[in-house]
């Protein structure tokens, strides 16, 4: 398979700088005129300028001589119940390592894979080669001859089609919202199909349905493909189902016939022989669990658990270490999100006022040593981040129809969320709240927050998932209810909770919203009007603002990296300035606990933290 894979390569350098030759003539506009047997073949895409992989290139963060063999054993939090991620009925309660980082993308593979180093690159994998337009109109692939299913079928441009067509009809958004502006999907040779898109300048959209999973169609039945199964799907990956025990343990076996084994792109990727996730219904039990042995790496979120959690015999024998990575890229937002469906929460003032009233230099004493910082947009730490900038010359262009839509400290860069005084009843932040919230129509009236127009008390819930959020709403529910305000917490069981998000049955509800360098489609299943009311979407809070509509449709369509900064830095701006989630807290580090039978590859320079499928065996070293 190695001789028949450089072979492809080589042939496809030779025919990629032909068709560059033949490639387009100028028109008098200057911009390049070019008929669709013109545009030259490639084997990779990325939204602005140069790939910095060649063809033949491993993974920058990947270790090409790492050893195979050897099994890794992983742990979570939480349950499951599906082995389907992109349907609205199992979105939340699949199984962790079909697709996905960190745990690997084990079962489901795609046409393209990313380089997490670069922003916006994608590099040929079940497709060896790939081109389109300047205007990105359409895109074209040829498959890999050598890529197969895991029962040794050949993967087909008709499984390719029959994959984007059955989400697009079935799936979740903001998959099916995303495939569903293929206007036409056809097969244009042996191995090879064209997608034609509805609207052409939406730079996002080749990258979308490149990354797209791809299931083999002779074993999906299309009538039930939107309800939770636990049947494991056919697909190219290299790992297959061993065993599935729901709710508790799911377990990935090598493909000893992996297709895929000697590609350059996947060199150092996949090494275990054998993959388990343990699911833990408690932090606590998943901690001890991790100091047994029963985990070999477990990823810390909670400072505490991360300065007190290694006081026992292997760690102090020096069998577990610690491995502290910085954090590369934007740090996500982690916030308490406001539903603006529910009447009480449509007015900004309203948001406003409640999100100042959280103390967060009193929790990070408290609870985190410290060791945690403020979030306060949608990309800190990066330079899509609108913090600390004044709005620059593209932004106000794009923000100009709406001169209402961002707070006039925001767009200075200036805003900061109100810290309090580390007491958690801070009386000058509290009487700047109450006053945001009389300009909104309420009043104190003896002890209460009233809506002086009905005389009810302002009265809202926060669900929780677990007895960290649930600490935290608390903390946070105290000084609410030194201003008259009726807050109360509920930690529904996982499946209830599960269910009352997707059907947005809650008031208030903790939230992560993970970003990288390269926004993209999935902005749109977050903040579009169109994604409020759809069911399953990930627009937990409701937000229907014609701003954000307009500064998405800029950043689908960004042609310049400029453009593109400049719409995200817009879209961060809309976003702190809507007060939709009550601002929390990051690690400036990535904090990974692991056993020295495991080990991890140097960290990416802009994918941060190694994944699991970089890692390898101690034992297969020797």
């Amino acid at each position: 398979m190695a001789h028949s894979a450089i072979r492809h390569h080589r042939s496809f350098l030779v025919e990629s700088f032909l068709a560059a030759v033949m490639c387009a003539l100028v028109s008098s506009t200057g911009k390049v005129q070019a008929s669709d047997e013109d545009v030259p073949w490639t084997y990779a895409i990325t939204r602005f300028g140069e790939p910095e992989l060649g063809p033949d290139d491993p993974l920058p963060y990947a270790n090409p001589d790492a050893p195979k063999g050897g099994v890794l054993k992983l742990g979570v939090h939480g349950t499951f119940d599906s082995l389907n991620q992109y349907i609205v009925q199992g979105a939340w309660t699949t199984t962790r390592g079909m697709r996905e980082r960190p745990f690997g993308n084990n079962i489901l593979e795609s046409l393209m894979v990313r380089n997490y180093d670069e922003p916006s690159a994608l590099y040929g994998l079940l497709a060896r080669k790939v081109r389109m337009p300047e205007d990105r109109s359409w895109i074209e692939y040829e498959l890999n001859p050598d890529a197969r299913f895991s029962d040794d079928t050949p993967v087909t441009p008709e499984d390719v089609i029959f994959s984007l067509e059955i989400i697009r009809d079935r799936g979740r958004p903001p998959f099916r919202d995303n495939y569903a502006l293929i206007e036409k999907a056809e097969i244009t040779g042996p191995g090879r199909l064209k997608l034609t898109f509805s609207e052409s300048g939406n730079r996002n959209l080749p990258i979308a349905v490149s990354l797209a999973p791809v299931y083999s169609r002779k074993h999906i039945d299309p009538e039930t493909f939107d309800r939770s199964t636990l049947t494991p799907p056919v697909a190219s990956g290299p790992y297959t189902f061993a065993s599935i025990e729901p709710g508790r343990r799911v377990v990935y076996k090598k493909n000893p016939e992996y297709w895929a084994t000697d590609l350059p792109i996947m060199a150092g990727v996949f090494n275990f022989d054998e993959i388990r996730i343990d699911y833990f219904r408690d932090r606590t039990a998943l901690l001890e669990a991790f100091k047994k042995g029963e985990i070999d790496a477990l990823a810390f979120q909670d400072p505490a658990r991360w300065e007190n959690g290694f006081n026992f015999a292997a760690a102090n024998a020096g069998d577990v270490v610690r491995e502290v990575y910085d954090r590369a890229g934007p740090a996500s937002m982690y916030g308490i999100a406001f539903n603006t469906r529910r009447e009480m929460f449509s007015d900004r003032r309203v948001r406003k006022a409640l999100a100042n009233l959280f103390d967060f230099d009193w929790v990070n004493r408290a609870y985190y040593f410290d060791l945690v910082t403020r979030t306060i947009g949608y990309w800190d730490n990066s330079v899509l981040s609108s913090v600390g900038r004044p709005e620059g010359h593209l932004e106000q262009v794009m923000l100009a129809p709406y001169p209402d839509a961002v707070e006039a400290d925001v767009i200075m860069g200036t805003w900061r969320p109100s810290n309090g005084d580390g007491t958690a009843r801070d009386r000058a932040q509290m009487q700047s709240a109450l006053a945001e919230l009389e300009n909104a129509g309420y009043r104190l009236d003896s002890e209460k927050l009233v809506e002086t127009r009905t005389g009810k008390q302002l009265s809202f819930e926060i669900m929780t998932k677990n007895a960290d959020e649930e600490r935290l709403a608390e903390a946070y529910v105290r000084t609410l209810r030194l201003l008259g305000i009726d807050a109360r917490v509920r930690t529904p069981d996982p499946g209830q909770f599960e269910d009352r998000r997707t059907k947005r049955d809650f008031d208030m509800v903790f939230n992560q919203w993970g970003v990288g360098l390269s926004p993209g489609a999935e902005q749109l299943g977050r903040w579009s009007s169109a994604a409020s009311e759809t069911p399953g979407s990930f627009n937990f809070v409701g937000a229907r603002e014609p701003a954000i509509d307009h500064v998405l449709e800029a950043l689908m369509s960004a042609e310049t990296e400029d453009d593109f900064v400049a719409s995200v830095r817009a879209l961060d701006r809309l976003l702190i300035s809507g007060f939709y989630a009550v601002p929390l807290f990051h690690n400036d580090k990535s904090w990974i606990g692991r056993w020295k039978t495991v080990v991890p590859p140097p960290a990416g320079k802009q994918s941060g933290a190694p994944s699991f499928d970089l890692w390898w065996s101690a034992a297969a070293e020797k």
